[in-house]
C-alpha cells in the first residue's frame, strides 16, 4: 500500500519526466531521474518494457528513495506489482495493462493511478474505474513510442480536457517550445521523455521546460 496521498499532487505534475534506458549506459534511468530532481522536477515516472521484474524493483526502490528525499512524486509505468512492493506514489497504465479497477484494488485508495486512453469513451470508463488522471497523446509526433498512434494536436487535447472529469497530462512529442501550448489547451501538466532524456544536458533541459511552464502560470 502507498502512503497517504499528497494534497498537492496535481500541482507537482506540472512536469513529469519519464525515464528511459537510452543508448548510453552512463545515462540510464537513474541518471535521468536524479538530474531531473536536481532541476526541481517534482514528478518522475520509471518506464522500461524490457527489464526483469527483480531488476526493475531494485531500480524503483533507489529512484523512489531519491524522489522521497526531494519531495517528488514517483510513479512506475505498467507494473502494478512493483508499485505495490516498492510503495510508489502511483502507477501509470495503458489499454493493454492491468485494468484500472484491479490496480486500485491492489494499491488501495491513496495510490495515484494514471491512464492513457484510446478515445473519450475509454477515458470516461477508466475514470469510472478509478483513474485519477489521464495521460493524453501523442500531442505531437514522438520518437519515444513507435505504437503511439497519430498525433491529436492541441485541439484533440482540448477535447479531452473539456470532457474528462479528472486532470489531464499531455504526453508525446512535447518539447520546451510546445509545452506551453499543452497548458493553454487545458492540461495541468506535460510528460516528457526524449526532450529531457536525449538532451546533451538533462538537468538544463529540465530547467528550460520548467521555466516555460512557469511563464505560462504567471501569464495565466
Amino acid at each position: 500500500m502507498t502512503e497517504a496521498r499528497r494534497a498537492d499532487w496535481v500541482r507537482l505534475m506540472r512536469l513529469v519526466v519519464i525515464t528511459s534506458a537510452g543508448e548510453d549506459p552512463r545515462r540510464g534511468h537513474e541518471y535521468i531521474a536524479l538530474a531531473a530532481l536536481r532541476a526541481w522536477c517534482r514528478a518522475v515516472q520509471l518506464r522500461d518494457k524490457e527489464m526483469s521484474d527483480r531488476d526493475f524493483a531494485e531500480l524503483a526502490r533507489r529512484i523512489g528513495v531519491a524522489c522521497k528525499r526531494a519531495g517528488a512524486l514517483f510513479f512506475v509505468n505498467d507494473r502494478v506489482d512493483v508499485a505495490a512492493a516498492v510503495g510508489c506514489d502511483g502507477v501509470h497504465l495503458g489499454v493493454l495493462d492491468l485494468d484500472v479497477a484491479d490496480a486500485r484494488g491492489i494499491l488501495g485508495p491513496d495510490a495515484i493511478i494514471g491512464y492513457s486512453p484510446e478515445g473519450i469513451g475509454d477515458a470516461v470508463a477508466a475514470v469510472d474505474a478509478g483513474a485519477d488522471y489521464l495521460g493524453v497523446g501523442p500531442l505531437f509526433g514522438t520518437p519515444s513510442k513507435a505504437d503511439a498512434g497519430e498525433p491529436i494536436g492541441t485541439e484533440g487535447l482540448s477535447l479531452y480536457c473539456r470532457e474528462a472529469p479528472v486532470p489531464v497530462v499531455a504526453v508525446g512529442g512535447v518539447s520546451a517550445d510546445s509545452a506551453a501550448s499543452a497548458i493553454a489547451a487545458g492540461a495541468v501538466g506535460v510528460a516528457v521523455m526524449s526532450a529531457v532524456g536525449s538532451a546533451p544536458d538533462v538537468e538544463k533541459a529540465t530547467r528550460v521546460i520548467l521555466g516555460r511552464l512557469e511563464k505560462v502560470s504567471a501569464a495565466g
